[in-house]
């Protein structure tokens, strides 16, 4: 549970601070008014990065030159403060004023979930999206998971830069590709049995929740789409070596990989309706958040930014009788409406907390 947040030059934030005393925390204030930075610096606290950009210089005010997060957590009856610094493009993240050597080895500590308009990316954007979204899932579970997964990344990006000395020098160098080849086997491949023997459990805990949400039954369902499935890695890029060399590029391997969402055997992504893929969405990441307090065996945040006004009356009521309920920890919601929030809330007001943006 966040008990506390201290913000400073963190986006349009100059200097505050934030104490939050209660399992669900509304957050309401006007549009521009830090509703969903707030909820973006909690996230932070937990990843050791934003959830809306990659860019540090986007995290940090205008005309600064850094900022300072400051959180107190409370995890298995412990107190926990974390510290995310960047100054002069330098960051720093500190767990009870221990530094980290590698911000990996936080990820997972403090999981959380966040729920945010953007993500519709996740069904109607590229694989990369869906990618990102189930790499954040898994290395929330799995702390080796991150670490292949980075080396993964690393190695490729030696191979693709290999292959383009070849094509601009013309000298062969399938010594130092076989090198590149095996690394990239024994980090691609744990990958790969993670991801596919995570989804065949977790999508029965999607179809449920979307059955609830949706407020009726269709069948849905998630492809695993990756060429490891018909053949070994190794085999898969001793075929592709030639196609590698004429494209310059690796073009096979666990970094194409993609996940197809289906409706009624359908792709979501043509076929389906606004409202189907709203549901799945929230299907998707609330059965996220089951699996990952099943791993842990405590429940992560819940981080729902602006979901009064991405879902109907029928949808926003399923969801805020089910992340009100007792199986859900600290829940963090936004809405520019006050008087919503409290009407959404009104069965459970001695554990919700308003907190308004001035």
């Amino acid at each position: 549970m966040l008990r506390k947040i201290s913000l400073v030059q963190f986006k349009n934030y100059t200097g505050e601070t934030f104490g939050f005393n209660k399992r669900i925390v509304g957050i309401t204030g006007r549009n521009g008014s830090g509703k969903t930075n707030l909820l973006d610096a909690i996230y932070y606290l937990c990843f050791t990065k934003s959830y809306f950009t990659s860019s540090e210089a986007q995290n940090t005010q205008y005309l600064t030159n850094g900022f300072r997060l400051d959180g107190i957590l409370d995890k298995d009856d412990h107190e926990n403060r974390i510290v995310c610094t960047l100054k002069d493009g330098k960051k720093d993240i500190a767990l009870n004023d221990e530094h980290y050597e590698r911000f990996s080895q936080h990820i997972g500590k403090f999981p959380a979930v966040m729920i945010a308009p953007d993500d519709a990316e996740i069904i109607l954007g590229g694989s990369e999206e869906r990618r990102k979204w189930l790499d954040a899932l898994l290395c929330q579970l799995h702390p080796g998971y991150l670490e292949h997964l980075i080396t993964y990344q690393k190695i490729l990006q030696q191979r693709n830069s290999l292959l383009k000395t070849i094509a601009s020098q013309g000298h062969s160098q399938d010594a130092l590709l076989d090198v590149f080849d095996e690394q990239l086997i024994r980090h691609g491949t744990p990958v790969f049995e993670w991801r596919r023997s995570f989804l065949p459990a977790f999508i029965q805990q999607v179809q449920k929740l979307y059955d609830y949400l949706a407020g009726h039954h269709e069948v849905v369902s998630i492809q695993y789409q990756c060429s490891l499935h018909e053949q070994s890695f190794a085999q898969l890029l001793k075929a592709n070596r030639y196609k590698d060399h004429m494209m310059q590029r690796t073009t096979g391997g666990i970094h194409r990989d993609d996940l197809l969402f289906l409706l009624d055997d359908h792709a979501m992504k043509s076929s389906a309706s606004q409202g189907q893929r709203k549901s799945f969405l929230f299907a998707l990441k609330l059965a996220q958040y089951e699996v990952i307090k099943e791993y842990k065996k405590f429940p992560p945040l819940l981080l729902l930014d602006d979901v009064f006004e991405k879902l109907d009356q029928d949808r926003v009521s399923r969801l805020i009788n089910l992340v009100s309920g007792p199986v859900y920890g600290q829940v963090f919601i936004t809405d520019t409406h006050a008087v919503r929030l409290l009407d959404a809330f009104k069965e459970n007001l001695e554990s919700f907390q308003l907190v308004e943006m001035r």
